[in-house]
């Protein structure tokens, strides 16, 4: 029976219909499935707009069950992801972005104050077993996504917790411990096997996992630290700076030196740089080779940490140097007196890249007692000598699968760079995980691995007429005085505050059921079914007498009709 339609009951028989002035068009409209620009930058593959209609219809469990069809630890990366989805906002270039973070933040705590069940794939258990190495968020990723495909899956760690990194390496102010216990362990509730200190090369070799399992994904993470001397000058107190934090967070022992230079510019180093300084440390220098964020800064330049907390770490104290790298070590003896640094500009270098070029002459020095190195990490290759090849990272597909040797499958910060996918943040690593699922279903199933991938809306094809200018919500922090080595320096919004700043989304590329096509089409030829679709597809081209004017595409709000030439 076919769907009934309404015209607006402006037709009779024997009208106009009779006539198919359709046919005077040369350009008709057509639906454009576009992804919101938040929706393609981010790394864990979210659709924030699908999950903030739901909340602009008053849905919180229904946006938290859509938002956790992808990421599985929305309370996590809420507080620790640097969201470049804000960044890519359509709404920053009308007044602020909406702040993605703070929403995820809250949606993921309500699921876990309510309690409120994982959704769960239909279908029957599948017989092939997976085992997952590493309980990191790229692992715990990995083994969610499994889960919810129905295989057998086995989380194996060398730690006798979950988390990895999330709980090794990244301070309660930022991430509270409750917040990694009650995510996590309802996480491994969906039926995940986890078996803890069982670590890869010690208690169980990669040969059995792949004779016992059908699939195996490393999500081990990059556990040993680079090697860093300047010159071929080393301290002979080296303290390497990750190790130095996971040292602070599992027994509390952190140096105290008058002055410190950290050598980095990541998380690790702006997290120990804190710490450092609330320890009563009075100099603490971060000298980076990357920018700080500002108009002077290209995009591919910039500090790689979470932009709040670079500001939390100006406030507190820390100073930065930004293009900059240590030219030469002041050692008296075998210890640390000063470092001499140098300004650096990227360039190019003649093979179409830019590089970083020190310059003669901008020398200035810092005294200082201890340097620490927070350069970043490799894979540590006990039980994977065979597969790395003297490697530092494992070389994977874009759906994780370790290039040579098929059903091995790895993700996070263990893997290679992949063209097109962002790495070394907790977001990347939960949709490393995600495709690698994808990747392995689709081996075990003999099929071809898929992923979705369309065109970001640009900010020039919404009309904004339709949308008010309004403020985005400011997130509360501690100040100063309060903020110590336990409590949680930034707060979230509350219920009233998450759900206005959902209506503030632009809804880019999505249909919004506004009806303006239909009510302004001077022809009625957009027809509405009786039945309503929240993807737009309840509103239907009556081509026979659409004369292509274009009022309907130019009176979209969200740019998600536009013009096709035709034929």
């Amino acid at each position: 029976m076919p769907t009934p339609m309404n015209r607006g009951a402006f037709a009779q028989a024997g009208s106009s219909l009779a006539f198919k002035t359709g046919t005077w068009r040369s350009a008709k409209p057509v639906h454009v499935h576009a992804t919101a620009p938040c929706h393609g930058a981010c790394p864990a593959g979210e659709d924030q707009q699908a999950w903030l209609a739901l909340l602009q219809e008053g849905k919180p469990q229904q946006a938290w069950e859509r938002l956790v069809t992808t990421n599985p630890l929305p309370a996590i990366s809420g507080r620790v992801c640097p969201h470049p989805c804000e960044s890519a906002c359509n709404r920053g270039q009308y007044d602020q972005p909406i702040a993605i973070h703070g929403i995820e933040r809250w949606l993921g705590d309500e699921a876990i104050r309510h309690n409120w069940p994982y959704p769960r794939r239909a279908g029957d258990a599948r017989p092939e077993r997976v085992a997952v190495v590493g309980a990191g968020p790229a692992g715990l990723s990995a083994a969610y996504h499994l889960a919810q495909r129905k295989f057998n899956v086995v989380l194996f760690d060398s730690l006798p917790e979950p988390g990895g990194l999330l709980r090794s390496a990244i301070p309660p102010t930022r991430l509270p411990r409750s917040i990694i216990d009650a995510e996590i362990g309802r996480l491994l509730s969906l039926g995940i096997e986890f078996r803890p200190r069982t670590a890869l090369g010690r208690d169980v070799s990669l040969d059995d996992l792949r004779s016992e399992f059908d699939a195996v994904f490393l999500g081990i993470g990059a556990g040993k630290s680079r090697h860093w001397d300047v010159d071929g000058a080393v301290p002979a107190d080296l303290h390497e700076g990750l190790a130095l934090l996971r040292e602070w967070l599992a027994v509390g022992a952190l140096p105290h030196p008058n002055a410190v230079v950290i050598h980095g510019g990541g998380n690790t180093a702006v997290d120990l740089a804190r710490i450092m300084r609330r320890a009563g440390v009075r100099d603490v220098h971060v000298v980076t080779a990357s920018g700080l964020p500002g108009p002077g800064t290209e995009s591919d330049d910039v500090l790689n940490v979470v932009p709040r907390e670079l500001e939390q770490a100006i406030e507190e104290g820390v100073q930065f140097h930004p293009h900059r790298t240590i030219n030469r070590l002041i050692m008296r003896g075998s210890k640390v007196v000063g470092v001499e640094m140098v300004r650096l500009k990227k360039l190019p270098d003649g093979n179409g890249h830019k590089a970083r070029v020190s310059f003669e002459g901008t020398e200035t020095v810092l005294h200082v007692d201890m340097v620490v190195p927070a350069i970043g990490e490799v894979v540590d290759p006990t039980g994977l000598e065979a597969i790395l090849r003297q490697k530092d990272y494992l070389g994977v597909d874009r759906f994780g699968q370790v290039n040579g040797h098929p059903g091995l499958f790895a993700g996070g910060d263990a893997r290679d760079g992949i063209k097109g996918h962002s790495s070394g943040t907790v977001s990347a690593a939960i949709g490393d995980g995600r495709r690698a699922a994808e990747g392995i279903d689709a081996l075990l199933s003999g099929r071809d691995a898929d992923e979705e991938k369309r065109p970001a809306l640009p900010y020039t094809a919404l009309n904004l007429s339709y949308y008010e200018s309004s403020p985005r919500i400011e997130l509360s922090t501690l100040p100063l005085e309060k903020r110590d080595d336990s409590s949680e320096i930034e707060g979230g919004p509350n219920t009233v505050d998450a759900l206005a700043e959902a209506q503030r989304c632009f809804s880019c590329g999505n249909c919004l059921a506004c009806d303006n096509c239909w009510t302004l089409c001077p022809d009625n030829a957009v027809l509405k079914t009786m039945e309503t679709a929240s993807d737009g597809s309840h509103y239907l081209f009556d081509y026979d007498f659409c004369k292509g004017c274009g009022l309907c595409a130019k009176e979209c709000p969200c740019g998600f009709i536009a013009m096709s030439e035709d034929e």
